[in-house]
């Protein structure tokens, strides 16, 4: 089957240099959503991957398409065609009519339509099965709407049979009051398409070639024209401006947070969960409120994450806690562990089981074995941290000298004191103890006390105090002020006898 995703649009009510079909849902543009379905839909056995139309800002679309081949391999058969022109869709359908196989069918796919299922599409394409040679069939989406207006209407006939489409601003007061519309999915005989897209006249409101008068075409012909709906309304939603994307991005995250909940997944609250990626989730899993997962996200069983965190490309293991407002990029948290509030963990963290990072602490590209803490106000970075360790208070590694990172190892068992500073390369031997305030630049050897302070000391002290003013020094600054005014009302007065 041949799929041909029209992409050219540029989307004015955006109001933005991006591409309409560039702008994201979820965390991806929505055509890569759409790219998607229609991938997984086509499968292995197609020649030829999914064709775009790209038109206004086909730079960028494209520039899209190579990074997401990188990616993903499966985006590397998509193709691309160019309508230089926007005149309709009719017209964008006939750039890519020269890549399609004449002997299969046609599905055409909108990129700023990004909900459509791949069980919607399947039972379409069912409807336009035999559309080689006489038997061909056309198969149509179409949706009942409360309010049609904007769509454009399928016109029956008395038997009920489809006569035609027409547009909204060419429709009579009757036609409009039709609520039955076109969704613009649909599935076409691709020989019989390859006539009707030459034979299409831009003698209409818009001036545009419409991909939709192909249906009228098909009826002249003899061609059967077969409809089906969707289960949901919103996989027929286009969009077209801002709130329209965002009225779209809640029905989506609804959806996610019910898929979620039946999988047995504890929410606060559906309505205030973001999912912009792959979520996978253990048994008992409770997640509080405002959280965001980006990218591909694990969370094993009996997990507690709390409010207002973001999660991203991270693996998290069984009964963790991580507590609110903690950012987690990149991680990997072993089980029992406890994060948070306001944790950070950067990419490279690798967490054993039953650590503890606490309020204020970052790890980046660290290795963390288990049963090790750090609490309070710290930063451990390019890091090796054995097991039983305490990281105390305000203690950071020095690991960056201007130009390169550099490595610190503390081994199991050793007692970072409060306020200390690392200074990478440096290794803390088994079971040492930093004492609070050192500036460690050597090594510290295993089972001693390290300590670098510089001597205390008390000398005699008056704290400066603030003077009061006596009333003679008050006087002599009204004396002075006085003359001040004296003398600005002097000038004034020359002035004006001049």
């Amino acid at each position: 089957m041949n799929i041909v995703i029209l992409a050219a649009g540029q989307g004015k009510r955006m109001k933005s240099a991006l591409p309409k079909v560039l702008q994201t849902l979820a965390g991806k543009p929505l055509l890569q959503h759409v790219l998607n379905t229609a991938l997984s839909l086509q499968g292995k056995a197609s020649k030829n991957g999914p064709i775009v139309v790209v038109g206004h800002g086909a730079a960028d679309v494209k520039e899209f398409l190579f990074s997401a081949a990188k990616e993903d391999s499966r985006f590397s058969s998509v193709s691309t065609a160019l309508q230089a022109q926007q005149k309709g869709t009719g017209h964008a359908l006939l750039q890519a009519l020269p890549k399609l196989d004449l002997q299969e069918p046609t599905l055409v796919l909108y990129g700023d339509v990004p909900l459509t299922t791949q069980k919607t599409l399947s039972k379409l394409t069912k409807l336009a099965d035999g559309v080689r040679g006489k038997d061909s069939a056309l198969a149509l989406l179409t949706q009942n709407l409360n309010n049609p207006t904007g769509y454009g209407r399928i016109v029956r006939d008395t038997d009920g049979s489809v006569k035609e489409i027409v547009e909204e601003k060419d429709a009579t007061s009757a036609q409009k009051t039709i609520h039955e519309i076109n969704t613009g999915i649909m599935v076409l005989p691709t020989n019989a398409l390859n006539k009707w897209l030459k034979a299409l006249s831009a003698s209409n409101a818009q001036g545009e070639y419409y991909l939709t008068d192909v249906i009228a075409m098909a009826v002249k012909d003899g061609v059967p024209i077969r409809t089906t709906q969707a289960d949901a309304e919103f996989e027929t939603v286009g969009v077209n401006s801002r709130d329209q994307l965002a009225a779209l991005e809640r029905i989506h995250q609804l959806n996610i947070a019910n898929q979620l909940m039946d999988a047995g997944v504890a929410l606060a609250d559906p309505a205030r969960i973001d999912v912009r990626g792959t979520l996978e989730c253990g048994n008992d899993i409770s997640i509080d409120v405002g959280c965001v997962f980006e990218g591909c996200v694990t969370l094993a069983s009996g997990t507690k994450i709390g409010p207002y965190c973001v999660i991203r490309n991270s693996v998290i293991g069984k009964d963790v806690v991580v507590h609110s407002y903690s950012h987690l990029d990149g991680a990997k948290v072993g089980n029992q562990s406890v994060i948070g509030p306001y944790a950070r963990l950067r990419p490279g963290a690798d967490l054993s089981n039953d650590v503890h990072i606490g309020n204020f602490v970052e790890v980046k590209n660290s290795k963390i074995a288990a049963n090790s803490k750090a609490n309070h106000l710290a930063y451990v970075g390019d890091s090796i941290v054995g097991s039983r360790v305490n990281i105390g208070a305000g203690t950071i590694t020095c690991n960056y000298d201007g130009v390169n990172k550099h490595q610190t190892i503390i081994e199991d068992d050793a007692f970072i004191g409060s306020d200390t500073q690392l200074v990478a390369p440096v290794r803390v031997g088994r079971g040492a103890t930093l004492g609070a305030g050192t500036t460690l630049t050597k090594d510290a050897p295993a089972n001693q006390l390290t300590i670098s302070r510089a001597k205390q000391i008390s000398l005699p002290w008056q704290r400066p105090t603030k003077k009061e003013k006596t009333l003679a020094t008050k006087k002599v600054a009204v004396k002075k002020t006085v003359k001040k005014v004296v003398k600005k009302v002097a000038k004034k007065a020359v002035k004006g006898k001049k």
